[in-house]
């Protein structure tokens, strides 16, 4: 079983990362003599219109997927981070964050090592980078709504657009 305290992989590939950001986190890494293969890929960019249903991945390697809670989060244009939920790895039952129990399942193929979240009935307010995140310790609820915990890796998953 993988334990770490110290951030192992960033991955930023989104365009709207920012570059002092990931260099510092690259640096971190350096200095701690730390790299790792640990990887959560996630599923490219998406455009879907209002109504729809999109369904994003997480592709996890580098470590067994059932030793760590998988974490989702969004960043909607201009505001702050929101805790979607989080997936029990293993089991396929979740925990949410109150304002996204009834549109927002996750689920999981163990066998493939991926999560899965989707968003049902997409709104223009759904628009957001997306992103899965790893928790730093296993079996453990305190990086709940707690980003200290995790390891934020992710992309732009989807832009949702109205289209006329």
């Amino acid at each position: 079983m993988v334990r770490t305290s110290v951030l192992l992989y960033f991955f930023c590939k989104s365009p709207t990362c920012d570059l002092k950001v990931c260099q510092m986190m690259f640096i971190v890494s350096l200095l701690t003599g730390v790299w790792s293969e640990i990887k959560l890929d996630q599923s490219p960019s998406e455009v879907k219109r209002p109504g729809d249903t999109v369904k994003m991945s997480c592709v996890i390697s580098g470590y067994s997927m059932t030793d760590y809670y998988i974490h989702w989060i969004r960043q909607r244009p201009g505001k702050a981070l929101e805790w979607i939920g989080r997936m029990n790895t293993g089991s396929n039952s979740a925990i949410y964050g109150s304002s996204f129990q009834s549109r927002f399942p996750m689920t999981e193929d163990v066998s493939s090592s991926t999560q899965y979240l989707q968003v049902k009935s997409l709104t223009a307010e759904d628009s957001a980078v997306y992103f899965c995140a790893r928790e730093s310790t296993d079996g453990s609820d305190s990086a709940k709504e707690n980003w200290s915990g995790l390891f934020i890796s992710g992309e732009e998953v989807f832009f949702v657009k109205t289209m006329l």
